[in-house]
């Protein structure tokens, strides 16, 4: 069974991607939310996830720390991350490839949005 974490200051827009990706074929996957990056380290530590999608702008911890924090991590560097942000920033941009995100996808976030990314960073295997 694949877990998936959602990490979103914004209830509704965790809403919003869960529901984008039921809609592409995760509807029987697992999902967890947080509403920051702290509280998205806590989840990480107690399952293992299949895939995080986190937002850039939250508070207590930012995307960029929660990434930091996830790829120099030994038990979690392994996590494929995207990133679903409405900052347009190529320093930005470099930076998180830099970190390791496997992808950025402008918002609003939808369902084929995050289906491409999907089959072009983890492949249809990632749907089986």
């Amino acid at each position: 069974m694949r877990t998936i974490l959602i990490v979103d200051d914004s209830a509704t827009a965790r809403r919003i991607i869960q529901q984008c990706l039921e809609m592409i074929g995760c509807a029987g996957y697992d999902f967890i939310q947080a509403a920051d990056g702290l509280e998205a380290l806590s989840k990480l530590r107690e399952q293992e996830i299949s895939l995080l999608i986190t937002d850039m702008n939250m508070p207590n911890l930012d995307g960029v720390g929660l990434l930091k924090a996830v790829k120099s991590s030994p038990k979690l560097h392994h996590i494929p991350v995207f990133v679903i942000s409405s900052l347009a920033n190529p320093a930005l941009e470099n930076e998180l490839r830099l970190i390791g995100v496997n992808k950025i996808i402008y918002k609003p976030a939808s369902p084929q949005k995050l289906l491409d990314g999907i089959e072009q960073t983890l492949g249809k295997d990632f749907f089986e």
